[in-house]
């Protein structure tokens, strides 16, 4: 069936590339998609309230609010404001009574401005457990779970937290593009070293993705004390941590924010992959992506015990939760034989072979198609 996306996001296109872009990347092959985001202040003061636009794919338009003295203004006169934008450009764009996609709570108020046929909540995270959630993001979730008609959740543990919330709740994991990352496979040959790793030395134990609250900075730490030789690789952008609170050693490399594109090529010259996440209330749900990506490049994986990795991968990565654990984790990664490298690798394709964004977004689209063809049927 065809329908428009008019989506809401806390979540910049143009940041981290992941399960938002994943997702309506693929649904852009056949639906036009509107992906609004969280308002900016104008860049002048005399710039009045409207759009910065832009087209990063085909069939996707990326809508950013730009209001003058944002910070000045009270809350509901920003929500007020932006909902007449919202209508104003979906009128514009005629995306009228498109499938609303939430990924924020915070913009439920914003769905009376597009009237839509179907309100999908896909729930990628635990926001309101995140550093500097806001105090109100439960009671608006309150409110978008009473008007979604479908909520969709990005792993085991958050549909367990959601499913008895509402009657539509389906589990759909991030998923990987495995042909992407396997450019990075030992022995591809696919990538060339970007050259502010190539002159590193081995062995280099690597991190991509978001550096904040979610990171547990004394295994950081600890993994470049303890080992001089290791070259430890971060990549990703510093977010709402301050920067000087780092691990600063000589073999801790924060290399900053990559293009997707550009991940595979750091990931061929990695010897293990990092998950070293805090075990605290903002990772108490998390299933990270990145796991799969590096699974799809059949390299080495130490994490801490995130409880949909354990669940699901426990017999494929290495788990310790304590700094020195975690070190210990790290050398039995490097050390292992041939075998038991082997044998996790085998492991690692059979989970990647049922991977897939293109069929997790397809099996989505199913969903919307049914929920859509039983609203047309109460209606006639």
């Amino acid at each position: 069936m065809q329908f428009h996306l008019v989506v809401f996001s806390h979540l910049r296109w143009d940041f981290v590339y992941q399960r938002p872009q994943h997702l309506l990347s693929r649904f852009a092959q056949r639906h036009r998609v509107l992906y609004i985001e969280e308002p900016v202040v104008a860049a002048t003061v005399d710039e009045t309230d409207g759009w910065e636009l832009s087209h990063p794919e085909p069939n996707i338009v990326v809508a950013r609010p730009r209001l003058a003295n944002l910070a000045g203004r009270p809350e509901d006169e920003v929500i007020r404001v932006t909902r007449d934008l919202v209508r104003q450009l979906v009128l514009a764009e005629e995306f009228t009574r498109a499938v609303a996609w939430m990924y924020t709570p915070m913009a439920e108020p914003l769905l009376d401005a597009i009237d839509p046929a179907l309100v999908v909540y896909d729930c990628m995270d635990e926001l309101s457990l995140f550093l500097g959630a806001p105090p109100e993001l439960l009671r608006r979730e309150a409110a978008l779970l009473e008007r979604a008609d479908i909520v969709f959740t990005g792993g085991v543990s958050l549909y367990e937290a959601k499913r008895k919330r509402h009657p539509q709740v389906s589990c759909f994991p991030s998923s990987v593009d495995a042909g992407h990352f396997a450019q990075a496979k030992p022995g591809a040959g696919t990538v060339a070293e970007p050259p502010d790793q190539a002159s590193l030395s081995r062995p280099r134990l690597g991190y991509f993705g978001v550096i904040d609250e979610r990171l547990d900075l004394a295994i950081l730490d600890r993994l470049g004390a303890s080992h001089a030789e290791w070259e430890i690789v971060i990549v990703g952008p510093v977010v709402k941590i301050d920067p000087g609170t780092l691990p600063r050693h000589p073999n801790v490399h924060y290399l900053g924010q990559r293009s997707y594109t550009e991940l595979p090529a750091y990931l061929s010259g990695w010897d293990v992959c990092l998950l070293p996440f805090a075990l605290n209330d903002a990772t108490r749900f998390i299933s990270p992506t990145k796991t799969l990506e590096y699974m799809a490049a059949e390299r080495p994986i130490v994490s801490t015990s995130i409880t949909d990795v354990v669940r699901s991968y426990g017999e494929i990565v290495y788990l310790a939760d304590s700094a020195a654990s975690f070190v210990s984790a790290c050398e039995r990664a490097l050390d292992a034989p041939v075998a038991e490298r082997e044998a996790r690798a085998i492991r690692m394709r059979a989970v990647v072979a049922q991977s897939s964004w293109d069929i997790t977004a397809a099996r989505m689209e199913q969903l919307i198609d049914q929920s859509l063809s039983g609203h047309l049927a109460q209606h006639t």
